[in-house]
């Protein structure tokens, strides 16, 4: 079962690939073009790129992360875990460089980026279009969008085999609207959305009590990955990639970073990684904040 949510996992990554592609060339092309804009560039060349020389000259890679986000950044016996931590550390392996880890937050994050406290970020963070005229972003290394969740041998393909069928989700999710915009298009979905966390809808879908459940990427494999018996189906829901952000003038750490991520999808990297921090790591520890 532990295999089965890996392939799934990486079949979703190989489907949303080319998209990000695209995604990033128009967010390049922005940047570009504003840079030239407020600094007086020309298009046809490229100033140097004051971040890459001076991680080089350093000999380090500052990664700002926000800790308390198991399994992607968390703090342990106040060492910096998890899957962006050990993702981070390998880039900056490829770069020849060591890691530093900046702590951080999610309303910060960019502020650090572009007033140089940090080089990149790495801390599950969702490709976001609108800080393009201060930040630039690798390829997308994970989605972290919805799923559908339904036991072993059921007879649910999609979304589209719901109709009459219990849906359960945790309350106040992305799952939740989703599940709710779903209803509201098929009366026939009997949303159940009293619940905490998605692992306890797993944990009713597996007594019986729901057909279905839609969760969050990263909460689907957790919970496969650990307790057998239900399977994600169909394509991922949506689309919510996760990416590496660096200061948008940071082109040449940019270039760097995605030949990085490359040859670690080449290498087999992220199978490992998420094998290590969705399988065989504990799906929640207790003091995955200290």
């Amino acid at each position: 079962m532990r295999t089965q949510a890996l392939d799934a996992w990486q079949s979703a990554l190989r489907g949303w690939r080319r998209r990000d592609s695209m995604a990033l060339l128009v967010l390049l092309i922005y940047g570009l073009i504003a840079a030239a804009t407020q600094l007086g560039w020309q298009i046809g060349g490229q100033g140097p790129d004051p971040v890459w020389a001076a991680a080089q000259e350093r000999g380090t890679l500052r990664v700002a992360v926000e800790f308390g986000y198991y399994p992607f950044s968390w703090l342990r016996n106040g060492e910096p875990s998890g899957y962006d931590i050990d993702l981070a550390r390998a880039v900056a392996q490829e770069l020849g460089l060591r890691a530093e880890f900046v702590p951080s937050n999610l309303d910060s994050i960019y502020d650090d980026l572009s007033t140089h406290k940090a080089d990149i970020a790495a801390s599950a963070l969702p490709y976001a279009p609108e800080q393009g005229w201060r930040a630039g972003f690798s390829t997308f290394y994970f989605n972290a969008g919805l799923v559908l969740v339904v036991p072993q041998g059921a007879k649910i393909a999609g979304v589209e085999g719901l109709a009459g069928r219990r849906l359960g989700v945790a309350l106040g999710t992305d799952a939740d609207t989703y599940a709710r915009q779903l209803a509201a298009a098929h009366p026939g979905v009997a949303v159940r959305s009293g619940y905490d966390t998605p692992a306890a809808a797993f944990a009713d879908l597996r007594r019986g009590q729901l057909d279905a459940v839609i969760a969050d990427n990263a909460a689907a494999l957790i919970d496969l990955g650990h307790t057998p018996g239900l399977q994600t189906v169909g394509p991922a829901l949506t689309l919510e990639p996760y990416a590496i952000a660096m200061p948008s003038e940071a082109y040449q750490v940019r270039d760097a970073v995605n030949r990085a991520l490359e040859n670690l999808r080449q290498e087999g990297f992220f199978e490992r990684n998420g094998a290590a921090w969705f399988v065989q790591a504990p799906p929640r520890p207790a003091n995955d904040r200290q």
